[in-house]
């Protein structure tokens, strides 16, 4: 009789252990009933906070959208872009955005979902200045460390950077802005939408007349995590058919 009841409690000790790692996620994120986000919300329109201290932008509202669909809630950590990068491949986030572009050297550590945004890499200058797309090698280019501009400028100039002797990284594209107002670079590399958030709210700034770089934005998720990527994935792809994208574009992002 002993042998029978602890043989069923082990059974029911089992169910119970299967049931609970059942219920309510799939077991591809790292909590359950949770879809973690890693950012830094100094990039507007992508991901900033209002006068209250709450999240908003493209990329937090497309976040949610998709754990509403997954049937998660969103939690945001904030923190240094490149620590966002690092969350996801640290296992510490479930994905990663913050106007994230695609890159191959990026591959190599983490998963991208399918491409949500295009945007360009733009130049900030002061009015009046002398610096264009084809002298910025002479000059002394400022970018926010971790970013596809930062990585591009300062490769060699084999590798049609400007070497890293002509690039300073910032923590925030806001410390970069500063530092070019008052003259302590010639100009800063950045992603179109935040140039113009950033050119608005600043007189005396302007954005130069071309397109630096062309690029894709995406979500990075874990090496390897093949079920939430194929989630996400879906979810992104009925967030498009259904107009939600655009919508959610549109709302921050003005047609010109």
């Amino acid at each position: 009789m002993k042998k029978l009841i602890a043989l069923t409690l082990a059974i029911l000790m089992a169910i119970g252990m299967f049931a609970g790692c059942s219920s309510g996620n799939s077991g591809y994120t790292i909590e359950e009933g949770k879809l973690i986000m890693s950012t830094n919300a100094e990039f507007p329109p992508y991901e900033m906070k209002d006068d209250n201290g709450n999240f908003i932008g493209i990329d937090v509202e497309i976040a949610q959208a998709i754990a509403d669909k997954l049937g998660l809630t969103l939690v945001i950590d904030d923190m240094s872009f490149d620590a966002a990068l690092m969350a996801v491949q640290q296992g510490k986030s479930d994905m990663v955005m913050s106007g994230v572009s695609v890159t191959e050297k990026r591959k190599l550590v983490m998963d991208f979902s399918d491409s949500y945004a295009t945007s360009t890499i733009v130049v900030i200058v002061k009015e009046g200045s002398d610096v264009t797309l084809d002298n910025m090698g002479e000059k002394m280019v400022g970018a926010q460390r971790g970013t596809t501009g930062y990585l591009y400028a300062s490769d060699t100039p084999e590798n049609g950077g400007y070497g890293e002797d002509h690039v300073i990284a910032f923590e925030t594209d806001a410390a970069a802005i500063e530092a070019l107002k008052n003259n302590q670079i010639d100009c800063i590399v950045i992603d179109n939408a935040p140039a113009k958030e950033h050119v608005a709210a600043n007189p005396g700034l302007t954005i130069l007349e071309g397109e630096w770089v062309a690029e894709e934005y995406a979500i990075g998720l874990p090496k390897g995590n093949t079920e939430l990527k194929t989630a996400i994935n879906k979810a992104l792809a009925e967030l498009k058919a259904d107009g939600t994208l655009n919508t959610i574009v549109a709302k921050y992002i003005k047609a010109n």
